[in-house]
């Protein structure tokens, strides 16, 4: 594996840290699905890890929740803690599983407390400002690519024994 050396107003995930990384965003994120904007915020947050796409956190109360119901399951990240799951419905259509949260986070991402991230595979459109991001490869992780992060990325195949 190398690392795409980033081009002027890039980011590269490999100079991402471990552990992760919460910050403010100050672009414009929105999810819609189904014809419905979902959710839409100047206030979100991203986290950064080594090796992913950032991902966008959404401050519950910029998010359309009568269009969520939470799921049963839950995972956990070592180190954010215990994340739950909504599945999104808007009209006939149904995406399980495709949002998540932290009720109660490690005390380092306490910042994220409620705060609701998408799946963009699972998504009609996501975007950062007025881009669309294009979902992290693979079924587990939740980064969104955009044309300022380069990668290689995690979850791309031959990459889970990074």
């Amino acid at each position: 594996m190398t690392p795409i050396k980033p081009k002027p107003g890039q980011e590269s995930v490999w100079d991402y840290p471990r552990p992760p990384r919460l910050e403010d965003v100050s672009k414009r994120i929105r999810v819609v699905f189904n014809g419905v904007t979902i959710a839409d915020t100047v206030h979100a947050k991203r986290v950064l890890e080594t090796s992913h796409p950032p991902v966008y956190y959404v401050p519950p109360q910029d998010v359309q929740k009568q269009y969520l119901s939470l799921e049963a399951d839950s995972t956990v990240c070592e180190w954010k803690g215990q994340a739950q799951y909504y599945q999104v419905k808007v009209g006939d259509r149904v995406a399980e599983r495709a949002a998540w949260f932290y009720a109660n986070p490690d005390p380092s991402f306490a910042g994220l407390d409620y705060y609701v991230a998408f799946y963009a595979g699972l998504m009609d459109a996501c975007y950062v400002g007025e881009e669309l991001a294009r979902p992290q490869p693979g079924n587990f992780y939740g980064g969104w690519i955009t044309d300022d992060v380069v990668g290689p990325f995690k979850g791309e195949p031959g990459t889970m024994g990074w």
